[in-house]
């Protein structure tokens, strides 16, 4: 053992273990390894990011997960990386340039452009894998990946190519969800729906055959009536069967359009009549279809109107032009209502703007291994903890939409594909890029280009950042060729823990990728971690300032004790509430692991292994908790239960090990106790400890690794984390009924020891250390365990005389151990002692009487909330409790 500072230091400490446990190779992945494989792959986050107390959360349970494979016996790589993020790290570097520079990346042009960004990537990419080695995490860091790294491009790449060639990827001008700030394509899953206050325009276009005759239109996109090619009408809908067929009059720029009829229209919406502008609503896009109307997009890439034939709103930004398409209307007599409506309205994900449905040419992917992917989950063949994502799974994988997977941007894998040169003019002026249209001799897709390079251009687009991390359990393993040594040994990984947020963007399209590319699914496990929120119910935001930063956190808490103190307060399948006084007591719980340790040291050497013979009742009674504890954990661990195991780690030292049995031991490390006692003591604690330790480790590595050396558990060449958890209990050469007998009595004794402690209180002793019992009818045990008595009650002594006749006034419990009385001679003044119970009795009399009084009134029970009446029945309990309790020390007292 080695000396302990007073006090536990976690930077120092924890700064100094994760060096030695990366100098000593510690998370290193071995795939010639013999043992058992354990595999988990990082959700990779972005190259932008920088940690959050969501990463927090989702790195640690990955950590704890590793950390116990480990000590399982098995071979563990826990594989990281980042995410180039597309969008997000492009945006970043643009503005970079624009407010450093003055310049856009057209100004640079594409390859001086990506020369920034990746100069940007070496600068910033790696503050988020620097926090998380802060945290502790047990990564394998030598097998770092990067989505853009280049064999994970050649995989990028391959994939495409291949489905390509099976017909599964397509190029085509279809109708897409459009960001004009981003000035890209979104797919569904990147579009988050929000609630929005609206206003909801009634307008009247005039009847071409029947002038002075209106059909009255709801909208809530008047900016959008110039690109207006019909009005729609449901066909079941009587009020408009005789407009069907007929012309209406668009305003501006004026012109005649027709009246259809379709199923689609909700009968219930506005005035029952739609307007219809297939190039900028989705609906009426497929409306378009059906009747062969035009498409005018009257909207540019960037949100402006876009409509020389009409000069009053070209040129202004949508959101202006819908007020001043409203005032236009106006004018004209045309703008019947304007009413408040509340509707949901599409946004981007990353630039948090209102997205544009546009028609817009790109590349779409019909998903591979459908089938396969969808009885994965339903089979369970994948698990999904909590069990009811299956079902927002299931109805996914029932009702999907081809996926958009071509970007407008620069920073990404480059779709590739590439056209003739002397085609592409030809292509571009007719605005058909489809590959059903271009001949095999026009088109060029392949892993690498063309040969003649210089006769070729390539497609400019890049590919959605999700196709190439739907790619990432086996794609970080091995290089394109599809085997590897890691491979083999860790595909399919055991576990994956994610949100369930990207159970659409990220997790169901891995399990498709892995059953066409890889031979089956990318892992066993799917455990969806909980939403953090704050103690009022909303989600983490910088905007609301209710989202702290956990590098502060660490810094004030230590990583452990931020650890320690999220997993308790994260139960399975419920929104966490975070508050900070948890981390604060994931500290104090460190603190307290630290003096336990300290106070043994300070006993001196000795211990060792753990005694059957000397043992007394609380000895027995704490390394049966330890197995229990043991025991329990295989069990939560196999049921994914964090919360709960870090609650019982946290009773099992705080309550059991220091309130009882620390407590109960004090006696044998005093210097008039004898050897023999002192040194059972000690080997009981460092049994206990050294495997608590181990338990402890996943949740709180920095402190249980030092703590094991400082007391000798592991030496200077090992490390806790690498020890295996042993396969005997601490008391497997104990009979069972001798067990359960010495456990039953230090059960007792402790009972017995709250209630003698409670009884000092009540009498205002609680303090006083001259205090005797007396016990009548005593178990045959007990005078061997009275001194421990004596010392968790805060007694002088315990003495066992059946003949004791307690004088009038002495107060008596009932006690698992018999009968005790505790004499008040010389304790307390009998006479003050009654007058003070009196008053209180009568004050206490007074809250009952009151209480009864409120609960008698009928207008108080019939017209207060149910809540309020039953918090006063529940008060006037507990006050008749209290007063009964009272009147009977009173009478006690004669």
């Amino acid at each position: 053992m080695s000396e302990m500072p007073k006090a536990y230091e976690p930077r120092e400490v924890e700064s100094q273990w994760y060096a030695a446990w990366l100098d000593g190779k510690c998370f290193e992945a071995d795939p010639s390894s013999q043992r058992p494989a354990y595999s988990i792959v990082i959700p990779p986050p972005n190259v932008t990011g920088i940690l959050h107390l969501g990463h927090v959360l989702n790195n640690a349970l990955q950590d704890i997960l590793a950390r116990r494979a480990r000590q399982e016996g098995r071979e563990v790589l826990w594989l990281p990386g980042t995410d180039h993020a597309g969008i997000a790290t492009q945006a970043k570097v643009e503005r970079e340039l624009r407010e450093k520079e003055g310049v856009g990346r057209r100004d640079l042009g594409r390859e001086a452009f990506l020369e920034r960004v990746w100069e940007w990537k070496e600068k910033h990419g790696g503050i988020i894998i620097n926090q998380l080695k802060r945290l502790g995490c047990s990564c394998d860091w030598s097998r770092e990946r990067f989505t853009m790294d280049p064999e994970y491009s050649d995989w990028v790449a391959k994939v495409f190519v291949d489905l390509f060639k099976e017909g599964l990827i397509y190029r085509g001008k279809r109708m897409v969800n459009w960001c004009p700030v981003s000035l890209t394509a979104l797919s569904d899953e990147e579009v988050i729906m929000k609630p929005q206050k609206s206003k909801l325009y009634t307008m009247k276009y005039e009847l071409v055959d029947a002038p002075g005759e209106f059909l009255r239109i709801a909208t809530t996109r008047p900016e959008t009536l110039m690109g207006d090619t019909a009005v729609a009408v449901n066909p079941r809908d009587p009020r408009y069967a005789g407009f069907i067929g007929r012309k209406v009059r668009r305003p501006f720029p004026e012109a005649e359009i027709p009246v259809v009829a379709d199923e689609h229209v909700d009968i219930e919406f506005g005035t029952g009549a739609l307007k219809i502008t297939p190039a900028h609503d989705k609906a009426d896009f497929e409306i378009g279809m059906r009747h062969g109307l035009e498409i005018i997009d009257v909207l540019h890439p960037d949100g402006r109107v876009n409509c020389p034939g009409c000069p009053e709103l070209d040129g202004l930004d949508r959101f202006e032009a819908r007020g001043k398409a409203a005032a236009m209307l106006d004018a004209m007599g045309l703008l019947i209502e304007v009413e408040d409506y509340d509707n949901k309205v599409g946004f981007s994900e990353r630039a948090h703007v209102p997205i544009e449905p546009r028609i817009s040419m790109q590349w779409f992917l019909r998903y591979p291994c459908v089938d396969e992917a969808a009885r994965a989950v339903a089979d369970g063949d994948i698990t999904f903890r909590p069990d009811r994502w299956r079902k927002t799974y299931a109805h996914w994988m029932e009702n999907l939409q081809d996926w958009c997977i071509s970007r407008q941007l620069w920073w990404g894998h480059q779709i590739p594909v590439w056209y003739r040169r002397d085609k592409l003019e030809e292509l571009k002026a007719a605005e058909s890029l489809d590959t059903s249209d271009l001949e095999a001799g026009d088109i060029h897709v392949g892993v690498e280009p063309p040969e003649d390079e210089s006769g070729w251009v390539r497609d400019e687009d890049v590919m959605d950042t999700w196709f190439s991390s739907w790619l990432w359990p086996f794609a970080t393993m091995g290089d394109s060729g599809g085997d590897s040594p890691t491979l083999r040994k860790f595909y399919p990984t055991t576990d994956l823990v994610t949100g369930p947020d990207i159970i659409f963007f990220w997790v169901a399209r891995m399990i498709m990728a892995g059953y066409r590319f890889a031979g089956g699914p990318p892992f066993r496990n799917v455990f969806f971690t909980s939403i953090i929120r704050d103690l009022q119910g909303r989600k983490m935001s910088k905007s609301l300032g209710n989202s702290p930063d956990p590098v502060d956190l660490m810094e004030k808490y230590g990583a452990d004790g931020l650890r320690f103190g999220l997993m308790r307060i994260a139960p399975v399948g419920s929104d966490i509430r975070f508050d900070e006084h948890q981390i604060e007591e994931g500290r104090n719980f460190a603190n307290k692991l630290y003096n336990a340790c300290r106070f043994r040291r300070m006993a001196g050497e000795g211990g060792g292994a753990a005694p059957v013979a000397g043992l007394r009742s609380s000895h027995v009674d704490i390394m049966a908790k330890l197995d229990e504890l043991a025991d329990d954990l295989v069990r939560l661990y196999g049921e994914y239960r964090f919360g709960e195991i870090s609650q019982r780690l946290y009773e099992f030292l705080w309550s059991e090990f220091c309130d009882k049995f620390l407590e109960a031991v004090k006696g044998d490390l005093r210097d008039s106790a004898s050897e023999a006692a002192k040194a059972a003591t000690l080997s009981v604690f460092d049994a206990v400890m050294s495997r608590y330790l181990q338990l402890l480790h996943p949740y709180m590595p920095h402190v249980t690794e030092e703590l094991s050396r400082r007391m000798g558990y592991t030496g200077d060449d090992e490390f806790l984390m690498l020890k295996q958890l042993p396969e005997a209990s601490l008391l497997a050469n104990l009979a069972e009924v001798e067990v359960a007998a010495a456990r039953e009595r230090a059960g007792a004794v402790y009972e017995t020891a709250g209630r003698l402690r409670n009884l000092k209180a009540e009498y205002n002793v609680a303090a006083r250390r001259d205090v005797r019992f007396v016990v009548r009818g005593a178990a045959e045990w007990l005078d061997a365990e009275s001194d421990v008595l004596a010392l968790l009650a805060g007694a002088d002594s315990i003495e066992l005389d059946d003949a004791f006749d307690p004088p009038t006034g002495t107060p008596v419990s009932l006690t698992p151990v018999g009968e005790v009385a505790m004499p008040l001679e010389g304790l307390i003044d009998v006479e003050a002692e009654k007058a003070r119970l009196s008053k209180e009795v009568d004050k206490i009399a007074g809250e009952v009487a009151k209480s009864e009084g409120k609960l008698g009134n009928a207008n108080f029970v019939g017209r207060a909330p149910a809540e309020v009446v039953e918090q006063e029945r529940e008060r006037l309990e507990e006050w008749r409790a209290k007063l009964a309790q009272l009147r009977e020390m009173l009478e006690g007292l004669g």
